[in-house]
């Protein structure tokens, strides 16, 4: 499109640039044939040899007036040129010139036939119509024998090549006009066009930084996310698991029975070989190893009697609703907070009992999880610590990431409960397999 577009334009400028030569050279040229055409023709039109004399004195004129209107434009094309007092000076002189040269000799109105082209470059717009007048004046001498008319016949033929003359310039340089105006418009189309191309091309710059600065901001929420993901993963695996690992081997340096010893160092090393495994499980973020082949009711069933084993606390798992396969980053948020709430229960709730319901709701998924122990108020903070304080947050953390809320209440005295609530979303499988659905 754009090489059609550089072609189109091309020859518009060649046309162009020829009538600026045409307008720079062609006085001369039609200046000098007029004069060698009209010093053959002396005898035949009856030249005196003053007329003579003086019509080669106006050629001088001419030649010098041309020389000197050559050098006031500065080299400027004529078209782009306003109307000035000078071209004024050079219009009058030269069509008074060109209609005495004329009236002289007839044939120099091939020299006055100028006034045709250039006039409307050289008068003001309301002048064009008269400066026209003048030059078919001039042209309706010449064609009608000579100036002045002789005899009613030649009067008459005057009259008439001066009306055809009027007639035609008239309409020519309507028709100029509107083509001139039709130029300007296109000129200033073409210019809007440019402006517009620049300014697409700024703005494209700037979407292409905007773009580039999001990218970095993406890479670096990214790389952010990523942290928080593995903060929350070594918290819920090696430190749970380490802090398990510590209780079991205390109970065995406490104890002189080797029976109980031995069960407590074989749960030691078990959570250890767990621990491990749920390591390295988040390192390549995988899901927990509990959901490999067990749902999510199952794997909560485990894990709450696992913990009971291990803590002693009287547990239980509850389903209600119609249970659904979950999506498995539905399904690993919700045992993630489960096992978390546990484990807070374990450490610092001192409870005989605790219960653990997954409800499914509708469109929702609820995760409730209760104990009887010694509670705490909500609206005082947790002192800040390494063993506690991100528990809470990062359950918190996993369910925003799904869209979810977490909600505790509890008092003193009163126990604790911990609520977890997330949209019920279904595992893709699930929808393809129904018989997946429980």
């Amino acid at each position: 499109m754009g090489m059609k577009a550089a072609e189109a334009a091309s020859p518009a400028a060649s046309v162009e640039e020829r009538w600026e030569q045409f307008y720079r050279r062609g006085p001369y040229g039609l200046l000098a044939l007029s004069t060698v055409i009209s010093a053959f023709s002396v005898d035949a039109f009856g030249m005196t040899r003053t007329e003579t004399y003086l019509a080669g004195a106006l050629v001088v004129v001419a030649v010098v007036l041309h020389l000197w209107w050559g050098r006031t434009g500065h080299g400027q094309p004529l078209r782009m040129r306003e109307p000035s007092t000078a071209g004024l000076l050079y219009y009058a002189v030269r069509t008074g010139t060109a209609a005495v040269l004329t009236w002289l000799n007839p044939l120099f109105s091939i020299y006055a036939v100028l006034g045709y082209f250039d006039t409307p470059f050289l008068l003001p717009k309301r002048a064009v119509r008269a400066g026209f007048l003048v030059t078919s004046v001039t042209m309706a001498g010449a064609q009608s024998g000579g100036l002045p008319p002789d005899g009613a016949l030649q009067w008459v033929l005057f009259g008439g090549l001066l009306l055809l003359n009027g007639t035609l310039t008239l309409v020519f340089g309507h028709l100029g006009r509107r083509e001139a105006e039709i130029a300007e418009e296109r000129a200033r189309t073409i210019t809007q066009l440019e402006q517009a191309n620049a300014r697409l091309e700024q703005a494209l710059a700037e979407n292409a930084g905007l773009h580039a600065q999001l990218l970095v901001q993406a890479r670096e929420a990214g790389v952010a996310d990523e942290r928080r993901r593995l903060a929350a993963e070594i918290h819920d695996t090696i430190a749970q698991g380490l802090a398990g690992i510590i209780a079991q081997l205390q109970v065995v340096s406490a104890t002189p029975d080797p029976e109980v010893a031995r069960e407590h160092l074989t749960r030691a090393a078990a959570l250890a070989r767990h621990s491990l495994g749920e390591a390295r499980r988040s390192v390549h973020n995988l899901g927990p190893a509990e959901l490999d082949h067990d749902s999510l009711a199952e794997a909560l069933r485990k894990a709450v009697a696992d913990w009971g084993a291990r803590t002693g606390v009287e547990a239980r798992f509850t389903v209600t609703g119609t249970e659904e396969a979950l999506h498995d980053e539905v399904a690993a948020t919700l045992l993630r907070i489960a096992q978390e709430a546990l484990a807070n229960t374990a450490k610092h709730a001192r409870a005989h009992r605790a219960g653990v319901t997954l409800s499914y709701m509708g469109d929702e998924v609820f995760l409730d999880v209760r104990d009887d122990g010694r509670g705490f108020d909500p609206l005082v903070p947790s002192p800040r610590s390494g063993s506690n304080g991100f528990g809470l947050g990062g359950m918190r953390a996993r369910a925003e990431r799904i869209a979810g809320t977490v909600t505790v209440e509890s008092e003193k005295g009163g126990g604790t409960a911990v609520s977890a609530r997330v949209p019920l979303v279904r595992h893709a499988a699930a929808d393809r397999h129904p018989d997946r659905r429980r």
